[in-house]
Parts: C-alpha cells; sequence; structure tokens
C-alpha cells in the first residue's frame, strides 16, 4: 500500500513543519524538558503500559464500538459509521489523555493535576482521574462556559474537583487556559498542567496526541474487520484538535482515505463570529507555540466564537496546521445552525444526542453523503450531548 505520508512530521523537536515549539522562559523550559524525558522513558515502560491498557479497558470501557448508523444511511444514501467514543466513561474522549496525562503526573512525583475546560468535558475527565489517582484538581473554567454547561460543572464538584470560574475577556476557553497556565507557573514544582488537547508549548501536543491515537488504531481495526475495507472518508470536529487528531492517526498513511476536518464557522466569516482558525487564521503564537491564530487587523489575537464551548478557541494545533499546509486534511467549516440541525437529525434519526462539538463534525458527514453518493463515511462521534440539552432546549427549540 502506498504510504502517503510516512510520519515524518517533526523537522526538529517539537515542531510540526514550522509549527509548535516551545515559546516560554527558561526556567519551565527546563520542566517541560524533564516532563517529556519521563514520557519517553514511560513510553518504553511495560507496568505503565499495562497500567494504563488495564484503566482505559476495565475502567474508561475500552474500545469504543464502531457503529454502522442504518437509518441515517437510508436516509442519505451512503454508508455512515460512527466511532462512539461518547460511550467512554464521561462521555467523551478527553478520558483518554486525562489518565495518560494523571498517571504522567503520579510518576512525576507531583501532588496536584491543573487543567482549563470549554464545555467541560475535559474537566470532568479530569476531575474523574485525579479522584481515581489521589490528586488534587484545579479546573478553570470560562463563566460562560459554567452557564451553558452547568450539569459538567456539577459532575466536577462532585468528583471533588475546585473549578475556577474565569471572568475576565470573553470568560470562555481562550481565558481559562490563559488563566490555568497562570496558575500553573506558580505551582509546576509540585503539579502538572494537564492540557486539554494538542496545543500548548511542546511536549503536550505530542503527550496528548499519543494518548489519543488509540481512537484511530481502533477505528482502522473495527472498520475493516465490519466492512472488509477502509472507509472513503473519516470526518472529525476541530477546536484544538484531539479527537481528530487521535482519528486521524489511524487513516493517515492511507492515501486513498481521505480526512476532513469539521471546524466551527459559528455565526459568519467575520473575525470574532467564528472559531475556524484553520480556515482564516494566520501565523502567530498564542500559548507558548506557534499555530495558525485567528488574528485582528492590528495583529492581537481575536475573539472566538462557537455554539459548542470545546471548540471556541482561536489557536489549533500545530500538527493539524502541518496536515493543511501539505494537503493531507482538507478543513471544512459548519456554522452554528448547521451544527444544531445535525444535534438534532442524529438524535431523532438515530436515538443518539450528540455533543454540539461531534455534531459539527455529524453535518459535515451529511453535507458530504449530500454531493457524494454510495460513499463509506466514518465520523467520529468525541462526545455525548447530555451536557448540552438545557442550552439547546433553551436556544434552538424544535417541536417537542
Amino acid at each position: 500500500m502506498e504510504t502517503y505520508i510516512e510520519n515524518k512530521t517533526m523537522e526538529k523537536e517539537g515542531y510540526f513543519g514550522i509549527y509548535g515549539g516551545q515559546y516560554i522562559n527558561e526556567e519551565l523550559k527546563i520542566e517541560f524538558d524533564n516532563i517529556y524525558s519521563k514520557f519517553l522513558e514511560l513510553k518504553n515502560d511495560e507496568d505503565f503500559q499495562k497500567e494504563l491498557k488495564d484503566l482505559l479497558e476495565h475502567f474508561s470501557c475500552r474500545p469504543t464500538p464502531v457503529y454502522f448508523a442504518k437509518n441515517l444511511s437510508q436516509k442519505t444514501g451512503c454508508e455512515i459509521y460512527l466511532k462512539r467514543e461518547d460511550l467512554n466513561h464521561t462521555g467523551a474522549h478527553k478520558i483518554n489523555h486525562c489518565l495518560g496525562e494523571t498517571l504522567l503526573a503520579k510518576k512525576l512525583g507531583k501532588k496536584k493535576v491543573i487543567a482549563e475546560t470549554g464545555a467541560g468535558q475535559h474537566g470532568v475527565a479530569m476531575a474523574t482521574a485525579a479522584a481515581l489517582l489521589g490528586l488534587e484538581c484545579d479546573i478553570y473554567m470560562g463563566e460562560v462556559d459554567i452557564q451553558k454547561a452547568m450539569p459538567n460543572v456539577n459532575r466536577m464538584k462532585i468528583l471533588g474537583a475546585n473549578v475556577i470560574s474565569v471572568r475576565s475577556g470573553q470568560m470562555t476557553l481562550k481565558e481559562a487556559v490563559d488563566e490555568a497556565f497562570s496558575a500553573y507557573l506558580k505551582e509546576y514544582k509540585t503539579a502538572l498542567y494537564a492540557i486539554g488537547s494538542v496545543v500548548g508549548p511542546h511536549p503536550f501536543p505530542t503527550i496528548v496526541e499519543y494518548f489519543q491515537s488509540i481512537v484511530g488504531k481502533e477505528a482502522r481495526e473495527q472498520f475493516i474487520k465490519m466492512t472488509g475495507g477502509l472507509p472513503d472518508c473519516v470526518i472529525a470536529c476541530v477546536g484544538g484538535g484531539s479527537n481528530s487528531i487521535g482519528i486521524f492517526d489511524g487513516f493517515i498513511d492511507d492515501a486513498e482515505v481521505k480526512i476532513y476536518g469539521a471546524e466551527p464557522l459559528g455565526k459568519g466569516e467575520k473575525i470574532g463570529e467564528n472559531a475556524a482558525s484553520l480556515t482564516y487564521g494566520r501565523e502567530g503564537i498564542i500559548h507558548g507555540f506557534k499555530c495558525l491564530l485567528l488574528q485582528n487587523e492590528d495583529g492581537t489575537i481575536a475573539d472566538a466564537y462557537s455554539v459548542a464551548s470545546g471548540l471556541d478557541y482561536p489557536g489549533v494545533g500545530p500538527k493539524h496546521c502541518y496536515l493543511k499546509d501539505i494537503g493531507r486534511v482538507e478543513y471544512k467549516t459548519i456554522n452554528d445552525v448547521e451544527a444544531i440541525d445535525a444535534f438534532y437529525e442524529l438524535s431523532r434519526t438515530e436515538g443518539i444526542i450528540p455533543a454540539l462539538e461531534s455534531s459539527h463534525a455529524v453535518a459535515y458527514g451529511l453535507k458530504f453523503a449530500k454531493e457524494n453518493k454510495g460513499k463509506k463515511i466514518l465520523i467520529n462521534l468525541s462526545g455525548r450531548g447530555d451536557k448540552d440539552i438545557e442550552f439547546v432546549m433553551k436556544n434552538y427549540p424544535k417541536a417537542f
């Protein structure tokens, strides 16, 4: 089989093409190098791998299935399959890297994990992993997102996490990252910043991708077993990019498989109305790494917006930027209305309520199916919509 890309995305340590890197002070660089060194050691440690595998299998309930969406397939004229990451314990793919990062923190001798969250799924998964493994947990969350995803806030509190409301700026994900990172700078000797996506300074994009790559490995094997071959395309939503890079990893070397990332167009194409950084961003630096970044005309970081709190970040993982540059992945935009319509469509056609983040991937899958009859489409259903139900019913009601 022809190899499209030989996984040589790192021109030098910590970079994916021109993106990534470590834009941090020298003292923190020493700490991050120590984290990376320990991570590389644990990757080859049989005891660590056994412990992680046991947790993923018996605690998180992996492997998650690939599901043939029969009703949706009949309706669209395509074969639509869903990788059911929504069936993970805590309801999303986030538990994959949270278990890994929390285990890493323990092996580093840390006493606390610090994290940010948008929709709350990363926060719940981190609070869960911290409770399980006996670490303190601080979760920073924008006040706007707290009001949108109150069920997840309550879950974090029940699990023993300290939820800190962020009231600066737009009071959403970017500001939550700002404050979480500021807090970490004061506590890095005793705490680990367990970042929630494939973003941040090296080595965090590499670490999170490693723990999420299980999604693609499972999906590829499962799809071949179910159908006898590969999908025609793989689709996932992209905010920071952890769920998408996780499933993309399983198919990146299969040149015959088209790969699509669904970005949030929000309310429109104007800067400040969306969070589509791969479509409208320019090269820039945020939170210690270089990526395609939404910027105002004067070069300042622009506001990001999406109906899905987990996607409203003005930057994106450096590997996604690289994959766009080389043309391996095509990034498409889905607006709020399209995502909400897909939310209802999957719920009422298949009996599966998706997260608003995942609804962007479903929406592009439906759009692709309309224009490409007879294709086999694999969509990463990265999370379930429990957290979004109250918000959607209040703001986007349909006939109930």
